[in-house]
């Protein structure tokens, strides 16, 4: 029997379109009273409209979510009372960590922290009274994992998981259940780069099932759990720790002995020391925090005490520096981040760690939490430790190291009665660090995040004095002492536990999930009828996802789910061959390319019939792909149709089967040049699967695209595009690739000088340029865009500067008859590419790389060289 919301009234923030909407047409179609909350008054009535046209009941409310009462008013005004509450509502202002504002951050947090606290505040009283409520957070992948240009909101993000545990905790024994969804569905700028097919998959009405199936009376207990949920796929995380290290806890354990991992207690060698280093460590006036400073100043770094408490922070500083060490106080609270940091610069010259150490409590049930104990908390652990880390980042890229240790704690990694203020701050502070780590690795600055536990004023009240001894903040201090070391290149953005010499990691463990078809509307009866699959952690299907692209994956390995028993993770092929491949060939020309080592799914995916794709240009375009690479008006046979010499420059043989293509990033690109290239014309292209190989965690897919003249037949161009898909291996496939002569040569370059170098920089505005060729793709043009993706700023084209890389060889030695490239690094537009070349054999084989970063971008990469060909018909 088809689940009924009759006689519920469900408050959904944020509702006036994408996933709100979603929500509330679902649950107003099963009988629901709906409240559909939206800062739009216009869009939010629309929704209400479209339901009441429907038969449905809804009303609107357009207060902020920061006015939790107001909303929570609406549904008890206008429908009695409220028993189901989905905090939906939220807020974007991506920018990279080094240019983000305060008032960016507040405002995330004032959306996403304040409004669910504000809101849940408000509806709680009502859920205790009627013994049943149903609380949804919604988390994303950014606060999971972290993600470029999105500090606050990773934050934001990952706080609501705490927040969701504790409320888990608190609302057990009154029939209040809450659950927090990390859902992926398409949105305004997913648009912007997918196709159409591809967006039907990431429908918002994959999500809303879920949700109805949880918060029904009689759906499954999710309480306190954290479900991943898009594209007809649904998994639950959860997290999973390692068996850790144990140390023996006397005066062998240092970061050394940490360092060197080996209890007991064996020391590297060198000592790891911290000479000429300056550590910031807030929170410094007892404690931890004080067994940090003790630490650092015995180990010969300069140490900066920071302490509201004036009498605490000094007396740290005399304890350091009658041992021998240098220390300051920085008398503040940790929300003056400048202050800290200019104490340190102006002492010691510079700073090169930050501990985030400092804290409050104001432990209350939620019942009786206040808004100024939410607010104090936040303000302390997690803007403290934000403004902190934002004034020491532009020192730590200067000098191009930097290492944070920030705090988070049990609490927040697992909830606890009486804390959701302490929860929501601690996990939100894991959410900004893992943020921190990626945008930081560029700039080795390494960030990671430790829950500490140790003997406190409180603790020894209760505890026996030899459980005191046992976790002592000593104890903690070589752990943070190793993460912060010039020793700790590779570990970062990572959790880890640690008490009493003992030291584990803390990771995500996602299970195996299900995926439901696509073509076929999901209902909440369909998702309670598979719970146990995507809840299972022991079906040896479980992952250990570590970014939000890999997340992605898993869902993306749904999208070619029709309701077949192939499995899931097989169905890559099935998505990628509609979008890289572009010809309507039969099945007897299309098993040319099966191998005898081919899985059945890849002989299944090479027979797969697609159409072709045309494609017609002028001398305008030739033109303008010349201006892309960097032709100028001083090359007249590049930039002038009315020149005797006018050519499209070699590289343009990309373009055509592009258009073919997904915008989609790859590895290498083979590009063959069969005949004369015209500088107009109409051009068809053919593509299919050349090759699959299973890398284990990760599969490599190779295209070939011929571009042949449509009148004609004569093939122009051979196109070989290679890409790499992280998640998903492992379908049993051929394991090493065959020989494809100059497609899949190494090209190593000789032990000698180069032949020729020519360098050649780009011009600010270069990729707005090229991206005219074709490839709109906002990573090169939209920064916000950029940043979601990991970088700082809109990147080049990685075929634009093959095609530059490839004028330098036409310059330099002639023409060429292919060339082939593997994409080893990005470049910003406005950066200097140098081209070194060798000439052997008629090849010049090659490597290009930004000057400005001595970072190589092009490699393994070379050309055939033509004996007598000329580029025009």
């Amino acid at each position: 029997m088809p689940l009924s919301f009759k006689g519920h009234t469900v408050v959904i923030t944020g509702a006036g379109g994408g996933l709100g909407k979603a929500y509330a047409l679902l649950y107003a179609s099963r009988g629901a009273n709906v409240v559909v909350n939206d800062f739009n008054p216009q869009a939010a009535q629309k929704v209400v409209d479209e339901i009441k046209k429907a038969g449905g009941k809804a009303v609107i409310n357009s207060s902020s979510v920061t006015d939790g009462a107001a909303v929570i008013k609406t549904a008890v005004d206008s429908f009695g009372g409220v028993s189901i509450l989905i905090n939906n509502a939220g807020i974007l202002r991506d920018k990279g960590f080094k240019s983000m504002t305060d008032q960016e951050w507040d405002a995330v947090m004032a959306v996403h922290l304040k409004g669910t606290f504000a809101c849940t505040k408000a509806a709680w009283s009502i859920f205790r009274k009627q013994q049943f409520g149903r609380v949804v957070n919604v988390t994303s992948a950014a606060g999971l994992y972290g993600n470029f240009g999105q500090a606050n909101y990773s934050a934001a993000k990952m706080g609501l998981v705490g927040f969701t545990k504790t409320l888990a905790r608190e609302g057990a024994k009154y029939g209040i259940r809450a659950t927090v969804i990390a859902p992926l569905a398409a949105s305004a700028m997913t648009e912007t780069v997918m196709p159409p097919d591809m967006l039907a998959n990431l429908k918002p009405e994959f999500i809303s099932p879920f949700v109805a199936a949880i918060t029904h009376p009689d759906g499954p207990d999710a309480s306190g759990k954290i479900f991943e949920v898009g594209a007809g796929w649904v998994a639950e995380i959860r997290w999973e720790r390692s068996r850790g290290a144990v140390f023996k806890t006397d005066a062998s354990f240092t970061p050394s002995a940490v360092t060197a991992s080996l209890p007991p207690n064996k020391q590297s060698s060198p000592e790891v020391r911290y000479d000429g280093k300056t550590v910031i460590i807030t929170g410094a006036g007892a404690g931890l925090g004080r067994a940090y400073a003790l630490m650092y100043g015995r180990l010969g770094a300069n140490v900066v005490v920071n302490d509201v408490s004036e009498k605490g922070a000094r007396a740290v500083v005399a304890e350091v520096e009658k041992a021998g060490g240098k220390a300051t106080a920085a008398i503040c609270s940790a929300e003056e981040g400048e202050t800290i940091v200019k104490t340190a610069v102006d002492k010691f010259g510079s700073v090169h760690v930050l501990v985030a150490n400092a804290g409050v409590l104001r432990d209350k049930s939620f019942t009786a939490m206040t808004e100024q104990d939410w607010d104090i908390v936040l303000a302390v652990h997690l803007r403290g430790t934000y403004r902190c880390a934002k004034a020491v980042w532009p020192i730590f890229q200067r000098q191009k190291f930097g290492r944070i240790v920030t705090t988070c704690s049990q609490v927040g990694i697992y909830g606890n009665f009486g804390q959701a203020n302490y929860s929501t701050a601690k996990a939100g502070i894991t959410g900004l660090t893992r943020t921190l780590a990626i945008e930081g690795a560029k700039y080795n600055i390494i960030a990671n995040v430790i829950a500490p536990s140790a003997g406190t004023a409180m603790t020894s009240t209760v505890w026996p004095q030899e459980m005191v001894d046992a976790f002592k903040p000593d104890y903690i201090a070589p752990v943070v002492g190793y993460l912060t070391s010039a020793e700790n290149e590779n570990t970062t953005g990572s959790l880890f536990e640690i008490l009493g010499g003992w030291a584990a990691q803390t990771r995500w463990q996602r299970a195996g999930g299900h995926g439901f078809p696509v073509k076929k509307p999901l209902t909440p009866e369909d998702v309670i009828s598979k719970w146990d699959v995507f809840t299972s952690f022991d079906d040896g299907r479980a992952t250990n996802p570590a970014s939000a692209q890999e997340a992605f994956l898993d869902m993306l390995s749904n999208f070619g789910n029709e309701g077949s028993d192939v499995k899931a993770k097989l169905s890559f092929a099935h998505l990628l061959i509609p979008h890289f491949l572009s010809c309507n060939r039969t099945i007897a020309m299309a098993n040319h390319y099966i191998d005898p080592e081919d899985s059945d799914v890849v002989i299944e995916a090479k027979k797969s019939p697609v159409d072709p794709v045309d494609y017609s240009y002028t001398e305008r375009d030739v033109i303008l792909y010349n201006l892309g690479i960097g032709a100028t008006e001083k090359d007249l046979q590049w930039t002038y149709e009315g020149d005797d010499q006018f050519v499209a420059l070699p590289t343009f043989g990309v373009i055509p089967q592009f258009h073919a293509n997904a915008k989609l990033l790859h590895g290498e690109q083979y590009l063959a040049i069969k005949a004369p290239i015209p500088t107009q014309g109409d051009l068809i292209n053919e593509s299919r699967l050349l090759e699959v190989l299973d890398k284990g965690k990760a599969a490599s897919v190779t295209f070939i695209s011929e571009t042949k003249d449509k009148s004609s037949g004569k093939v122009i161009f051979e196109n070989q595009s290679t890409v790499f898909i992280r998640g998903s291996g492992g379908f049993g496939g051929k394991k090493k690739g065959n020989d494809r002569g100059p497609a899949s040569a190494l090209n190593v370059p000789p032990k000698r000088n180069a032949d020729a170098v020519v360098e050649e920089k780009t011009s600010p505005s270069q990729a707005a340029l090229y991206r005219l060729s074709g490839d709109y793709n906002p990573l090169h043009i939209l920064p916000e865009f950029a940043a979601i993706g990991g970088f700082d700023k809109p990147i080049l084209h990685g075929l634009c500067s093959m095609g530059i890389a490839g004028k330098h060889i036409l310059k330099t030695f002639g023409d060429f008859i292919d060339i082939k490239v593997r994409f080893a690094g990005v470049v910003y537009p406005g950066e200097t590419l140098v081209t070194e070349m060798w000439k052997a054999d008629g090849r010049v084989v090659f490597t290009t790389k930004v000057k400005e970063r001595d970072a190589i971008v092009l490699a393994s990469a070379a050309a055939t060289l033509a004996s007598s060909r000329k580029a025009k018909l």
